[in-house]
């Protein structure tokens, strides 16, 4: 019988991912472990010691040094010892070293190139240094859409034809168990039980674009057409102040006139995420730059009707799903809101344009996906 083919899936990352990169590791992880055979096995690798998320600039630098220490020397030494033949990595940096394995990163998109601002010098360093390197050391590089493969190929020396496209998936979300929210429960917390309102999940970054949607909502309050009408904004404060707009968007909250329908819940659980999507109205995604964009997706899931920016990767993704306009014009946007909020025919159309455009995505098909790129890699291919 033939050795089965060893892949070492870094899982490091668990401890301290809360959005779009946690939400990639953890369905791929479920899905990896669903197709495990005879001829593949995954071996799901961890670090023993902690993660430091917090904001401490000494802390901060200490996590560095472990995160370089893991992924350039106890990463290749478990491998090894795993017997692995390909090592995957979901946040761009693979180990340098090849202890008789092969390494496959994912490349999320080219934020680092387009947005070096919005990251510390360090960690630009950092990733110059390491990241890039084992990268074009790599047969190949996995990357969510064609739109992040050109940004890649654009601003490193990775060619196009080692970097692979592999759609992403929705989130998998819990069936909605009441008993088990915090009691009162989200809609409950923060008055939303049969109310109407956009809504917009992420972390607080700056390219989220917030503060125009904010700009936009006050416009469509303005015309007077929609006194219910609320905002609900979703997602975490980003630890690294460098990349956050959150006292832009608290500013713009406070300045509004109709501050006191605008929510900002801050961090929520899956389950009460799932209840957020199920209960809007509209999502809006006013996002600058997207490597992907999988609350599209989401969003499509809870059968909700989508308006995304016009720009990098969301027209891909979203297709003919989705309704379009200028991230940069917040009149534009408020515009397609309104024509979407007066037209309950075209919100059912864009809700079953939703459901057809998410048979095109899925976990289990990327897994698979996957799967054929590590045995491309191993040399285990079939002709």
């Amino acid at each position: 019988m033939s050795k089965p083919l060893i892949i070492g899936v870094d899982i490091r990352d668990l401890k301290v991912a809360k959005t779009g990169t946690r939400t990639y590791l953890e369905e791929l992880c479920k899905e990896f472990r669903r197709l495990s055979s005879p001829d593949i096995k995954f071996q799901f690798i961890d670090s023993a010691l902690p993660a430091y998320s917090g904001t401490n600039k000494l802390l901060k630098w200490l996590e560095h040094i472990n995160y370089q220490v893991w992924k350039q020397v106890s990463l290749p030494i478990k491998s090894w010892r795993g017997k692995c033949d390909i090592v995957f990595c979901t946040d761009n940096f693979v180990p340098l070293i090849k202890l008789g394995y092969k390494t496959i990163p994912v490349f999320h998109d080219a934020f680092f190139f387009e947005m070096p601002d919005d990251y510390g010098k360090l960690w630009l360093w950092l990733y110059k240094k390491t990241a890039l390197p084992a990268a074009l050391s790599s047969p190949c590089v996995v990357t969510p859409t064609n739109f992040a493969k050109k940004q890649i190929a654009r601003y490193t020396a990775i060619s196009l034809d080692k970097l692979r496209v592999v759609y992403e998936g929705p989130k998998s979300f819990p069936e909605i168990n009441i008993s088990l929210l915090n009691s009162p429960n989200i809609l409950q917390m923060f008055s939303l039980k049969d109310a109407e309102y956009l809504f917009h999940a992420g972390a607080m970054f700056k390219r989220k674009n917030i503060p125009l949607l904010i700009s936009a909502f006050n416009e469509v309050k303005s015309s007077n057409k929609y006194p219910v009408l609320r905002l609900v904004l979703a997602g975490q404060l980003p630890t690294d102040k460098n990349d956050s707009d959150y006292l832009l968007v608290t500013n713009a909250i406070e300045q509004s006139p109709f501050k006191n329908d605008i929510v900002l819940t801050g961090y929520v659980s899956d389950n009460e995420l799932a209840q957020l999507y199920q209960s809007a109205l509209l999502y809006v995604f006013p996002s600058l730059n997207e490597g992907f964009g999988i609350p599209v997706l989401e969003a499509f899931k809870n059968q909700i009707p989508v308006l995304a920016a016009n720009n990098t990767s969301l027209p891909e993704v979203g297709g003919d799903a989705v309704m379009l306009f200028d991230p940069f014009n917040s009149a534009d946007m408020a515009a397609k809101i309104t024509e979407l909020l007066d037209d309950t025919d075209l919100r059912r159309q864009m809700i079953e344009k939703g459901t057809e455009r998410l048979k095109h995505f899925s976990w289990h098909k990327a897994a698979e996906e996957l799967i054929e790129i590590f045995k491309m890699a191993a040399g285990k291919a079939k002709n």
